[in-house]
């Protein structure tokens, strides 16, 4: 017996919603899983996106780490000195202690590193001055110490640039003729100076090649070279740099890696002298090498520029 054709239509439709159920089932449990897999991953994104947008706000707030006067020791003993006090092409007044010697090897500008202020570096002013027989510098920048303002990337600059042109005329001599000396994030801002205006000298303790390489170094889960608005290259700087220069590093810095002074290093022009001490973290006491180092080339600079000529540089 045949069936009738409306009885077969609907067979074939019965079996085409049986075939295509599982289908549908199939889709359903996808799309399901999808949206659990957004739903999942959607909050670790989102909060790696809000991280990194505060990592841009708070930029300044994870470099610049300032102590305020009266925090530090401002009654240093072991060295006399004198307040000084200028300002910077902004208008933001700055403060620094100035350390003459009567009959000074050289005259030396010292920028200082991230944290703290001056107060904290009465070890190294008591070395340059005693020790070594240097006049010497030392400054805070804008909202360090005794300084006024907010610490930024332009205003480091702009206050190293007012600190030496105070140093220049108190000393008596031309901005030229001042001998840079800068420790780690202090290293980079003079050679910014540096490299745009020249110097007698320029010696780096413990400096980094560039500030997104340190970052880099330190949060490798984060495309910091991409967002960092303060860059501080000294890499690219320091090749507009020519003139003598000393460099000093750990071999054991968990800072800034030895590999970041080697890349700056390996960009200076000569003549230039790199001084590896064996076993220095970044915030180590300076040891008998640092200091023979030292000597040695503040005894370099007072030969005659033809005699210099003939002396070998540790390239």
């Amino acid at each position: 017996m045949q069936a009738s054709p409306e009885k077969a239509e609907s067979v074939a439709e019965s079996r085409a919603d049986d075939l295509a159920r599982p289908i549908a089932k199939g889709r359903v449990a996808r799309a399901n899983i999808l949206r659990r897999w957004v739903r999942w991953t959607s909050i670790p994104v989102a909060s790696y996106l809000v991280m990194l947008w505060m990592m841009m706000a708070l930029e300044d707030s994870l470099i610049f780490f300032p102590s305020v006067y009266p925090e530090g020791f401002w009654q240093p003993v072991g060295f006399q000195f004198e307040d000084a006090w200028f300002t910077a092409s902004d208008g933001i007044h700055l403060h620094g202690w100035y350390v003459p010697h009567p009959q000074p090897r050289a005259v030396v500008l010292f920028a200082h590193g991230n944290a703290g202020n001056i107060s904290h570096r009465t070890e190294i002013l008591e070395l340059l001055a005693n020790r070594l027989g240097v006049s010497v510098l030392i400054f805070d920048y804008r909202g360090y110490g005794r300084s006024e303002g907010r610490p930024s990337g332009a205003g480091i600059l702009a206050d190293a640039r007012a600190a030496r042109r105070w140093l220049a005329e108190r000393a008596k001599m031309s901005e030229a003729e001042v001998v840079l000396m800068g420790e780690s994030l202090g290293g980079a801002v003079l050679v910014d100076l540096a490299a745009k205006d020249g110097a007698r000298a320029l010696i780096l303790e413990n400096t980094f090649s560039s500030l997104p390489d340190v970052a880099a170094f330190h949060y490798p889960w984060v495309p910091v070279k991409l967002f960092m608005r303060t860059q501080l290259n000294s890499t690219k700087k320091i090749r507009d740099y020519h003139g003598p220069l000393l460099q000093i590093h750990g071999d054991a810095d968990t800072i800034i890696p030895l590999a970041l002074a080697e890349r700056l290093y390996d960009a200076a022009n000569p003549p230039k002298q790199f001084v590896l001490i064996r076993g220095g973290d970044h915030n180590d006491p300076r040891t008998p090498a640092f200091v023979q180092a030292l000597d040695q080339f503040f005894a370099g600079l007072a030969v005659t520029p033809t005699e210099s000529k003939s002396r070998s540089h540790t390239d």
